[in-house]
């Protein structure tokens, strides 16, 4: 700290880092592969309307975007997306590259050379009227066959549940681009959720996961392998490993042919290898995780190399990328400031690439030479937009909660190179509660969190009962106790801060998008712990989320995280936050995508409705053209802004620089 610090009160210090500096950096690269020799990703672009890039490095180290904008490279499949886009090097070929890839806008596939002067993306598959249309993500391209195999996700009715997915083969000549009846089927069918194929080295094996209603991918999944004919056909599908209580989270194949998969029927999610009869060997046992929560389709935290060696993602809590002899069980991890590792590998003869971040670094592209150990960031650096001096310094901590459980958090002070605050006063608090909410919250640089920290108001990130990074068992806490055991791990945090001296109990707020939303509007009905909170595109009302206002892939979510409606329908009713806005006497902020499908604006408004004069203060900022997830720079601004100005009203906190007033309705 500068020993000339100037004192002022917290929530008053001047800071650099504004809402249009941190809605600049929001978002990171994702889906890394190699093409050729290159490095390819995907970035995040909020200036130009939230749209998703596709980058190249070229060999001089040169980055430059694959598609020009509108192009965006983002698949819908399961509402949450997966693997975007596949590529092939075609070596000696003059056209270059051959690139496949879904765009937004439509969720066509589409074919793109971007080596051939003037030319265009073609499209590969047809558009739908019916529903949400025909959707596509993990491709995977077959040069061999002139296919691209991946997964359909189709419409079949105007309901969101009315769907079916399966595996397919898309022509790559565009003879399916106005004929869905191209499109060859791979699978049956039978399974209502399904990975994109993996085929073995010798081409005569495929495998893939599978799951069904009511399980959620990280409760249990089934991993089939087929034979694959000569004619591109999938023979006799058969479960090698998996069911309802064991998720299987990533599978691919050995160079040498046998079967790698992540499993948690350890309780951990660690990596095995099967035999030809399905038996299965850890190839290294640990009480970590070597898997995580399938989120979307395409994660992968495993990626076999040439050598027989694999490249993994690992960690309790944190991940480090690291190399694992299969034959040994060591693993050698490779060194660098990154504290955080993505479930994106690629690798190509020794290099292996992956998206890495750390509390003073964003996500930057990384790669390792295991030849020599070496990583380095090849694209997507990180660049310290302000003095680094201002970004918070993040502890990692353990509290006890309900029951002597334990509860992780990360707690990041306020903290600004320029002042201090007053001796006698204690800084407010803002709980941090992650979506999912089976995920947790990194501890890598946002500075969304620096924009509150650089001002002096402290954070907390709370990994409550549910969060994924420390075992089945810490994810199975959640099971029935969904608006219990969170508020109750949210709560037990802010009430420690605060019985320790950290925190202004009279100063505490709570904040969360998702299911973070759901937590943050739930602990407003249930307990008087904060004096205000932000509500981000949120679940509010179980039993219209479960009886149709939702997508698909969560339409069943909640009979693991509550109980089967069938069986306890008055859970339902209790536990909505939006059936009890007569327990809400905080002040709150509501912020909502008007497109957001997922948790639909219908839940906010029957939230408002109830609070027609009540006399409790509140706004609702409601954003055209974002669904769930902000992703524009504009609605990013405004809504940092609005929170700024929520806190400093209830707090009675003096923003330096100006923030403009968030006008609060009663």
């Amino acid at each position: 700290m500068n020993d000339m610090a100037k004192t002022k009160p917290y929530g008053s210090w001047l800071s650099p880092i504004d809402a249009a500096l941190a809605a600049a950096h929001d978002g990171h690269p994702a889906f890394v592969g190699f093409v050729g020799d290159e490095a390819w990703w995907t970035e995040p672009r909020p200036v130009e309307g939230g749209r998703r890039a596709l980058v190249r490095r070229r060999p001089d180290g040169a980055e430059e975007p694959v598609l020009p904008a509108p192009w965006n490279v983002r698949s819908r499949v399961i509402e949450y997306g997966g693997l975007p886009w596949a590529a092939v090097a075609r070596p000696g070929d003059p056209r270059g590259p051959l690139l496949v890839f879904a765009h937004f806008t439509d969720q066509r596939l589409y074919a793109y050379e971007p080596d051939v002067p003037e030319a265009e993306p073609r499209p590969l598959t047809p558009l739908s009227g019916v529903g949400g249309g025909l959707r596509l993500a993990d491709p995977q391209i077959r040069l061999d066959r002139g296919e691209v195999w991946c997964v359909l996700e189709e419409f079949t009715g105007e309901e969101p549940t009315d769907v079916r997915r399966v595996l397919v083969a898309v022509p790559l000549d565009g003879s399916a681009a106005e004929n869905r009846t191209a499109v060859r089927e791979l699978s049956d069918g039978r399974h209502r959720f399904v990975t994109g194929p993996r085929l073995a080295p010798d081409g005569t094996k495929v495998a893939w996961l599978a799951w069904d209603h009511p399980r959620m991918p990280w409760d249990g999944t089934e991993l089939l392998v087929a034979d694959v004919g000569a004619d591109g056909t999938f023979d006799g599908a058969r479960v090698l490993a998996g069911g309802p209580g064991e998720s299987i989270a990533q599978v691919d194949w050995a160079r040498d042919g046998r079967l790698l998969y992540v499993s948690d029927r350890s309780g951990w999610w660690n990596l095995y290898r099967a035999a030809p009869d399905g038996t299965a060997t850890a190839l290294c046992p640990r009480e970590e995780e070597f898997g995580g929560p399938l989120w979307q389709l395409g994660l992968n935290w495993f990626a076999p190399l040439d050598s027989g060696l694999i490249a993994v993602v690992h960690g309790t809590g944190a991940s480090a990328l690291g190399i694992l002899d299969p034959e040994t069980g060591e693993v050698v991890d490779a060194a660098g400031p990154w504290t955080e590792w993505s479930a994106s590998l690629a690798v190509h003869g020794t290099r292996v690439a992956g998206i890495a971040a750390s509390p003073r670094s964003a996500y930057e592209v990384v790669e390792l030479d295991t030849r020599t150990g070496r990583a380095r960031v090849i694209g997507a650096a990180h660049d310290d937009p302000v003095d680094p001096t201002y970004y918070p310094e993040p502890q990692i901590r353990t509290f006890l909660g309900p029951a002597g459980r334990e509860i992780h958090a990360h707690i990041y002070p306020p903290h600004h190179p320029g002042h201090v605050a007053p001796g006698d006063e204690l800084p407010p608090y803002v709980v941090w509660a992650h979506g999912g909410p089976t995920t947790r919250a990194p501890l890598v640089l946002d500075l969304a969190i620096a924009y509150f920290t650089s001002r002096g108001i402290g954070v907390a990130e709370v990994n409550y009962s549910g969060s994924t990074g420390y075992g089945r068992a810490y994810r199975n806490r959640l099971r029935g106790q969904w608006g219990i055991a969170d508020v109750d791990d949210c709560a037990a945090v802010a009430l420690a801060l605060a019985d320790e001296g950290t925190a202004d109990r009279a100063r505490l707020a709570i904040r969360g998008g998702s299911a973070g939303g759901w937590t943050t509007a739930a602990s407003l009905t249930t307990t008087d712990v904060y004096a205000c909170g932000t509500i981000i595109y949120p679940v509010l009302d179980l039993t219209s989320w479960q009886g149709g206002d939702t997508h698909d892939f969560e339409s069943r979510y909640l009979d693991t995280l509550v109980g089967p409606y069938a069986d306890v329908p008055g859970r339902y009713e209790e536990r909505s936050p939006a059936r009890h806005a007569d327990r809400i006497t905080a002040p709150f902020l509501l912020l909502q995508g008007l497109d957001d499908v997922i948790c639909p604006p219908a839940q906010c408004e029957l939230l408002l409705e109830r609070m027609e004069r009540r006399g409790v203060p509140h706004a609702y900022i409601a954003f055209e053209g974002e669904g769930h997830g902000f992703r524009r720079a504009d609605t990013m601004i405004r809504a940092l802004e609005a929170e700024l100005s929520l806190y400093a009203q209830v707090f009675r906190l003096d923003p330096a620089g100006g923030t403009p007033t968030l006008e609060l309705v009663k």
